[in-house]
């Protein structure tokens, strides 16, 4: 039992280190099922619900392969590897190597490059290797310099007056080539810096402008919903979010709840807009009043999904507030079209069945103290009656 506990914790979480040297273990009969899982936690994760499928793999030579954080790349299996999900390789890289984790193969592959079809598809390069213990140890010492090579080249950036800011840097995995990610509000003349940069570090330097959310995403963290960041696990492309999403959702005008992590308008605002639209059209105009025998009434607020309206009768305040079904509101709206107007606004029957109460609420939850305390005084009284009770009976004593 010890034993199979072992060769599942290594199945599904090997170390970096212990697929560079045989690749990643093949699973067992009991662990098939478990091919498309992740073998490690990266971004950008992809469930490969076909590896399982007998000749996945064969049905083309194209694999997924992800680097640092949110870079990903197409590659071809010329050498026709058996490469699973989770092997660690070399790939092709100009000038030299880089060294990737394959997060994809067979039919996934070609469905990916239609979400994210590559600049130029004649130019895809190919897989040398799994790698070898000299590749991963010049792999891990090129990772070591990239933090004190951000923060350097900020200090760099800084000293030559330029708008712009270094947010991440990503060596390839021969350690030849270095990979700047800054963020810039305009464009930027950077030719002085890539000839400051090349001499202090010694490598290829390729600048790479990126946004606010790009930038987010790389760094990572937790949004109000408790959950990692959209923009860290799933998303790669970016819409541009306005402020007419939030108008549609009825969602409070705040800048400090309306941005990210990024101080840029949140990315979810974009996910349910569209049943709002749709559902709003469905709803009357908020600029007609509504005419009843007992006065005009305007509207208030509405609920979009429940598809319910609330009108007041005064205009800037709200003053006998009454709630209506979008239904009721286009009824009264053609009846005052029509120069009539109804009695009262809301025509519904008041309901007098029985509704669902919170108990919680009912009352203050210190009211099982109280009830101890009036079985203890009962306790008392009766202790009393039955003391008083037997001093009656007892015989009067003899003279």
């Amino acid at each position: 039992m010890e034993s199979e506990e072992k060769q599942y914790a290594i199945h599904t979480a090997p170390s970096l280190e212990a697929r560079a040297g045989g690749g990643s273990p093949r699973p067992t009969k009991g662990g098939l099922c478990m091919r498309g899982c992740p073998k490690q936690s990266c971004q950008l994760n992809v469930f490969d619900y076909l590896a399982d499928i007998p000749g996945n793999a064969e049905t083309t030579d194209l694999v997924e392969v992800q680097f640092k954080n949110t870079r990903k790349g197409f590659y071809h299996n010329s050498n026709n590897l058996p490469l699973e999900k989770g092997d660690v390789v070399a790939v092709e890289a100009s000038p030299g190597h880089d060294i990737g984790t394959v997060t994809l193969t067979g039919k996934l592959v070609l469905l990916q490059m239609r979400r994210t079809p590559p600049k130029n598809p004649d130019d895809i390069k190919r897989v040398y290797r799994k790698v070898r213990p000299v590749d991963m140890e010049k792999y891990e010492e090129a990772k070591s310099r990239e933090h004190e090579t951000m923060i350097r080249s900020r200090q760099i950036a800084k000293d030559l007056g330029l708008e712009m800011k270094i947010g991440d840097v990503e060596y390839q995995g021969d350690g030849n080539k270095a990979i700047f990610y800054y963020i810039a509000d305009g464009r930027v003349d950077f030719r002085q810096l890539i000839k400051v940069l090349a001499d202090a570090f010694h490598v290829r330097i390729e600048m790479k402008q990126i946004g606010a959310r790009q930038e987010a995403g790389r760094i990572g963290g937790f949004g109000p919903c408790g959950r990692e960041l959209c923009c860290t696990t799933w998303m790669r492309n970016f819409v541009s979010v306005s402020t007419a999403a939030a108008r549609f959702q009825d969602l409070t005008l705040n800048p400090q709840k309306m941005a990210g992590q990024c101080a840029k308008l949140k990315c979810c605002m974009n996910f349910e807009v569209d049943q709002y639209v749709e559902a709003s059209r469905r709803m009357p105009s908020r600029e007609v009043p509504l005419e009843t025998a007992d006065g005009t009434y305007y509207f208030f607020k509405a609920d979009i999904l429940s598809n319910t309206l609330t009108y007041s009768t005064d205009k800037r305040m709200a003053a006998n507030l009454v709630t209506i079904s979008a239904k009721r509101a286009l009824d009264v709206i053609a009846m005052n079209r029509q120069g009539e107007k109804p009695v009262k606004l809301d025509d519904r029957e008041p309901d007098n069945t029985n509704k669902h109460v919170d108990l919680a609420t009912q009352e203050e939850l210190t009211r099982f103290d109280k009830a101890k305390k009036k079985k203890k005084k009962k306790k008392n009284k009766d202790g009393q009656q039955a003391k008083a009770g037997t001093a009656s009976e007892a015989p009067a004593p003899q003279a």
